[in-house]
């Protein structure tokens, strides 16, 4: 049987260790190709501005990695409102919806981050704030499903056209 001295054994250990190291290395390869940065529209709706919240709103947007890249304060017409939201004319909260989006300044502006439009959806929660879930832009400051302080877009297809709706070009500048 060996006998070893402390010496030698924190150097086996330490060798051993070594090896160990050197040979359970992950290498993780990340290609920028493959990363899905898109860009989405957000709304910070008249609720929201009345209470003068839209710095804490957007420090949402920002905490999760999504930049505004564009931004506008605007008070919405009967009918751009009307015309955004006609997709859902013939439902009954569609008069509501107008009202409400009218009744005072918003803020429309355009995010972009990885998959930007699931991101949003994420930290905006639930279009009732009752269902939304904690830590979500929604069931903080969100009154009620009416007054439910943002809107974002529910797809990349409609991102496109709600943010052409807003905004030309030239006024992208991220």
């Amino acid at each position: 049987m060996a006998v070893y001295s402390k010496i030698e054994v924190y150097a086996r250990i330490n060798f051993l260790i070594f090896i160990f190291l050197q040979y359970s290395r992950l290498t993780i390869e990340i290609n920028p190709s493959t990363m899905a940065v898109t860009r989405t529209l957000s709304i910070i709706k008249p609720d929201a501005t009345k209470r003068n919240i839209t710095g804490k709103i957007n420090s949402y947007f920002e905490a999760q990695n999504l930049r505004i890249i564009a931004q506008k304060r605007m008070k919405l017409t009967q009918e751009q409102a009307g015309k955004f939201y006609e997709v859902h004319k013939s439902r009954p909260f569609f008069g509501e919806l107008v009202e409400t989006m009218t009744s005072g300044p918003v803020i429309v502006q355009v995010l972009e981050g990885e998959n930007a439009v699931t991101k949003n959806r994420e930290i905006m929660g639930a279009t009732n704030p009752k269902d939304a879930a904690n830590g979500t832009i929604r069931k903080d400051f969100a009154l009620s499903i009416g007054e439910n302080s943002v809107h974002g877009s529910d797809s990349e297809e409609n991102a496109q056209k709600e943010i052409a709706f807003f905004f030309a070009e030239s006024e992208i500048v991220g």
